[in-house]
């Protein structure tokens, strides 16, 4: 009678154990794990309208799975690049203040052309080009991939 009440506790503290350990264990290995979903590959996408940026103003858009910046220089311009700083992967956005991209994680800074005029990015942003499908308000600026 006792050696069972033994042997059932060595099981009960046994699973608790195990099950314990799977708790500990399971988060640890998904989150070292990279994720399965595949990159989209996108050539191309609509982002924005026309009448929807005012000159000297950028927005943000999803390239794929990706951001993406779409500018309106002061000349009335659109310029579009990859929104990923080349340093650490960071989201850049428009400073309309200095008429530049910047990085706010390392403060690091980008002309209109995308190339890395100051900060730590060690190369510059991957450029699009974009195409008007009209000139009149509700068109569409279309980015697209360069080949």
């Amino acid at each position: 009678m006792d050696s069972s009440r033994r042997s059932f506790l060595n099981l009960l503290l046994g699973v608790t154990g195990v099950g314990a350990l799977g708790s500990i264990v399971y988060p640890v290995l998904k989150y070292l794990t990279p994720p399965q979903n595949a990159e989209q590959s996108v050539a191309s996408v609509v982002a924005a309208t026309v009448g929807e940026l005012k000159p000297n103003s950028g927005k943000i858009f999803k390239f794929g799975n990706k951001p993406g910046i779409l500018i309106m220089t002061q000349n009335g311009e659109y310029r579009a690049f990859s929104a990923i700083c080349t340093h650490l992967n960071c989201t850049v956005q428009y400073d309309p203040e200095i008429q530049q991209i910047w990085c706010a994680c390392h403060n690091g800074h980008f002309d209109l052309f995308g190339k890395n005029v100051s900060g730590p990015p060690p190369k510059p942003l991957e450029s699009f080009d974009v195409e008007m499908k009209g000139e009149n308000v509700g068109d569409e600026i279309v980015v697209l991939r360069r080949s």
